[in-house]
């Protein structure tokens, strides 16, 4: 019998000698084999790129929720806030393939809301590899920004001790506007000795020392978020050349717009009128001395340099100022403006006193600026920003800049922390 099946085999070769001699047939398991991990590689991707689509979805869905709880959170008890969120978040999250959807949420008794929400997404491809199931999550926080959009006073810097101070027998009179400081020292705001500080409103992201010589009629509150700057991005414009260089008044006059090289002068003979327009003061020094008087409206003080000499400003006592801003354009509403550039602590002296009217902003963002003035009936619009912040005498502000062109400080709001 063996024989038989030998002979026949042979014969069966003879006629398929090429089959038999093809080695190469070996290669088919071998593609067969190798082929599992590069389709599962392949469609790994695609499932990849759904579970992505999903989770942006999923994120869009949980900031939505968390903003419109946030918005609502006076109704909103503390603690778990689901049975709210769940329907919100599903009016806006329409994804069939997301199964097994769960949505979570918290609130606390500031008004900070946590939205978080997880789902499977069963795969097409992935299984090849023995992964049936995508688990993919989302995670939100929303709170209110704090303000009443009424700030005149606002401190920048934020870590400083008394980043707003008034020492001494000084009297702060904000009428209808609101104090801010973004520091968050135990210290932020300090009230010293007979000092008072009568406000709309006071917030500070920190702590405050000496709050019980402060009145307000709409509260003090610590621990607030930091304000924004309504200037930020506020740029101090190109500029080349000098118009004028080491300029200094002593009598009556009136001045252009321009580049001033080297710094301003008023001496106490000085009636100067500014014209309307932009004044850049390249180094050098701002000073108006007492018996001086400056007048003008659409005027905009930018203080920078071309060269690290950084400019100042000392405004002294017994000086009669009235400036006012542009109402529009570029720098709409604001009277002064610091380069950031401008080291930071660099002093600037607004001691003008009661006849000290600087409508408008006066912006320092960098500068540790001293004010005492305002207190004059016609102090109704000014805001005064500072990294640091000094009150010495008496100071009167106050926010009736309707026409000024001014931003406001402190505005409420809801926004996303992460």
């Amino acid at each position: 019998m063996l024989p038989i099946l030998l002979s026949g085999f042979l014969t069966t070769c003879s006629h398929f000698s090429r089959f038999c001699s093809d080695t190469g047939a070996n290669v088919a398991p071998i593609f067969a084999i190798a082929i599992i991990p590069i389709v599962g590689l392949t469609g790994s991707a695609m499932d990849y790129t759904r579970a992505n689509s999903i989770k942006s979805a999923m994120q869009a869905a949980a900031d939505a929720t968390a903003l419109k709880l946030v918005q609502n959170a006076l109704s909103l008890p503390s603690g778990d806030v689901s049975a709210t969120a769940d329907p919100v978040f599903k009016a806006s999250f329409s994804r069939p393939d997301a199964a097994q959807l769960q949505i979570s949420a918290q609130s606390t008794s500031s008004g900070v809301v946590t939205v978080t929400a997880t789902a499977q997404m069963a795969t097409d491809f992935m299984g090849v590899l023995g992964i049936t199931n995508i688990v993919i999550g989302s995670r939100t926080v929303a709170m209110k920004t704090p303000g009443d959009g009424k700030g005149c006073v606002l401190a920048l810097n934020r870590s400083a001790s008394g980043t707003i101070t008034a020492q001494g027998s000084t009297t702060i009179n904000l009428n209808g506007c609101s104090m801010y400081d973004n520091s968050r020292s135990s210290t932020a705001l300090t009230v010293g000795g007979s000092a008072q500080v009568s406000a709309l409103s006071v917030g500070v992201v920190g702590g405050i020392s000496g709050n019980a010589t402060m009145t307000t009629t709409a509260g003090v509150q610590t621990g607030l978020s930091p304000i924004p700057d309504p200037y930020a991005k506020l740029q101090v414009p190109s500029f080349s050349g000098c118009d004028e260089k080491n300029y200094s008044a002593q009598k009556k006059g009136t001045i252009n717009p321009g580049v001033y090289c080297g710094g301003m002068k008023f001496n106490a003979n000085a009636d100067v009128t500014f014209n309307p327009g932009v004044y850049i003061i390249d180094g050098g020094d701002f000073t108006v001395n007492g018996g001086a008087k400056l007048q003008g409206t659409g005027v905009t003080i930018i203080f920078t340099s071309s060269n690290g000499n950084w400019p100042t400003a000392t405004i002294n006592g017994g000086a009669s100022i009235d400036l006012r801003p542009q109402p529009t354009g570029e720098f709409a509403g604001v009277l002064m403006f610091g380069d950031r550039a401008i080291p930071v602590g660099t002093t600037y002296k607004l001691n003008g006193g009661s006849a000290q009217y600087l409508g408008g902003a006066v912006y320092f963002p960098t500068g540790s600026v001293d004010f005492s003035g305002g207190t004059g009936t016609g102090t109704n619009c000014t805001q005064l920003i500072g990294d640091t912040l000094t009150f010495t005498g008496n100071s009167g502000l106050a926010i009736n800049c309707a026409g000024y062109g001014v931003k406001p400080i402190g505005v409420s709001g809801v926004r996303l922390v992460s």
